[in-house]
């Protein structure tokens, strides 16, 4: 195999001149952007692609805000060329996209469909020819329809299906990519998708949803095991978790235990069998009602306890917990509305809404959050390597009369979490790079068209792109490597 990546170099100190109030980052770190692949691609029928459940279910009448879909998306499918000249005007290091299980595997099972994977060869020779790193995720939602229709991630065979998959990917990329992540957010996968049902496939089923983290769980050690087998030695696979920073409202014994319950199902049911080769005891006793866990088979923990290269971390606002003082818990936890909750055994949680700024998510704005997180996995797994593989913030952004977008409160926002960052990093956290989300406005799941992500204005009519001004401040910032004292006027 001839292998085309590039070495990103070793993260090591800084050697720039020290400017007063100017916080450098290490040379080496990785300045990126991400995106999803059903969130911007489009071409939803092209090249024998087959419908995912995300298709399925914004399709389906009052699941998806204004009845959008991902349809059409930002056309990335046949925009693609311009957006990584986009990117590499902005000046990041690397890009991490998710590939469309559908548009390569249109059933979940059998031979690759070609067609789907030329399109990632010519997006990964393209950025390549840039000198932009690909950052391959291959799971990000959409799983063939047809799978769901067999059981969808409760079933045990969809894991193998799975790591089928993931060899066909690494087969026909592994001389292009270098880094690949198996899994964005299971958590959303199994508690959003089929506890709450406010994400694909809309299911309200809570021991399916554990019955889903588990297999999800098994999917990452199997693909990792397959990816292993088909890439060179050099190549490095990692997971992306949306690790909660749970926080209690106050310091009582009940709200304690709240913010234990919550840790144990939004983290530590994937950090522990894949960190630490178990299920925590606190979670198996609290959802004992529910599920005796006889779904996790002889092995499993063996084969989901596979050694990482790092772990890609996904942050956006903390999470806010007590004990319920009523009937009944959950609330406003930040993840959608619905009347069945996402956290299964966890009845008499209560959320609450932390105090301060809000992007248009309605999420808070709390740069320490992740500064706390960060430390916490340094403590727990004090030689694993990080990589913050999302960051960001929505708002609501229009183009002015002069043709611009000026969106100096995600400066801000991105400001104090790239602070957030380099302070875990000088307290000894191995940071090695960041992923500013998204890239480009595009389809923001159960919202539809309505929140807006990117560094990068998507006129969806027209398809045109008009890179805000926190794209340039962020491209400076990954130009120099160099986080300035304050976020500026935001133009």
């Amino acid at each position: 195999m001839c292998i085309r990546y590039r070495t990103i170099a070793p993260r090591r100190p800084a050697t720039a001149p020290q400017t007063p109030g100017v916080r450098h980052f290490p040379q080496g770190f990785t300045w990126g952007t991400a995106t999803a692949a059903y969130q911007i691609e489009g071409a939803a029928s092209a090249g024998g692609r087959t419908p995912s459940i995300w298709d399925t279910y914004a399709h389906t009448p009052g699941r998806v805000r204004n009845g959008d879909t991902g349809d059409v998306a930002t056309d990335h499918y046949h925009r693609w060329r311009e957006d990584v000249e986009i990117m590499a005007d902005l000046g990041v290091s690397a890009y991490r996209f998710s590939v469309a299980w559908p548009r390569v595997q249109p059933t979940g099972r059998g031979p690759a469909v070609e067609r789907g994977l030329d399109f990632y060869r010519a997006l990964t020779d393209a950025l390549l020819e840039k000198g932009i790193e690909p950052v391959a995720t291959l799971y990000h939602w959409d799983l063939p329809q047809e799978l769901e229709d067999v059981g969808g991630w409760p079933g045990r065979s969809t894991a193998g299906r799975f790591a089928d998959y993931a060899t066909l990917a690494a087969r026909a990329l592994g001389d292009r990519v270098k880094t690949w992540i198996t899994l964005n957010e299971p958590w959303c996968s199994a508690f959003l998708g089929y506890a709450s049902g406010v994400h694909a496939p809309g299911r309200t089923e809570p021991v399916a949803a554990l019955r889903a983290a588990h297999h999800l769980n098994l999917a990452h050690g199997m693909a990792v095991q397959a990816l292993r087998a088909e890439l060179p030695t050099r190549a490095e696979v990692a997971i992306t978790l949306n690790i909660h920073h749970v926080r209690a409202l106050t310091e009582s014994a009940e709200d304690l235990d709240a913010a234990r319950r919550i840790d144990a199902l939004a983290n530590r049911v994937f950090t522990g069998p894949l960190l630490e080769g178990k299920y925590p005891a606190d979670l198996l006793e609290d959802t004992r009602s529910l599920t005796d866990w006889s779904f996790v088979q002889d092995g499993d923990l063996a084969t989901i306890h596979q050694p990482l290269d790092f772990l890609g971390v996904n942050y956006y606002t903390p999470t806010l917990v007590s004990a319920a003082t009523g009937e009944g818990g959950h609330g406003s936890d930040g993840h959608g509305a619905s009347e069945h909750s996402p956290w299964p055994g966890a009845d008499h949680v209560a959320f609450h809404r932390p105090p301060g700024d809000t992007t248009a998510m309605g999420w808070a704005v709390d740069p320490s959050g992740l500064y706390d997180l960060l430390l916490r996995l340094k403590a727990d797994q004090p030689d694993l390597p990080l990589m913050i593989t999302e960051n960001g913030a929505a708002f609501d952004d229009y183009v002015n009369p002069e043709g611009e977008v000026v969106d100096p409160e995600r400066i801000a926002y991105l400001h104090g979490h790239l602070t957030a960052v380099h302070r875990a990093i000088e307290a000894g956290v191995d940071v090695r790079g960041y992923f500013l989300w998204s890239l480009l406005d595009n389809f923001e799941w159960g919202y539809g068209y309505s929140k807006r992500f990117g560094a990068v204005h998507v006129d969806y009519p027209t398809g045109t792109r008009t890179p805000k001004s926190s794209a340039r401040w962020y491209a400076e910032v990954a130009r120099t490597g160099a986080l300035p004292a304050d976020a500026g006027p935001g133009r």
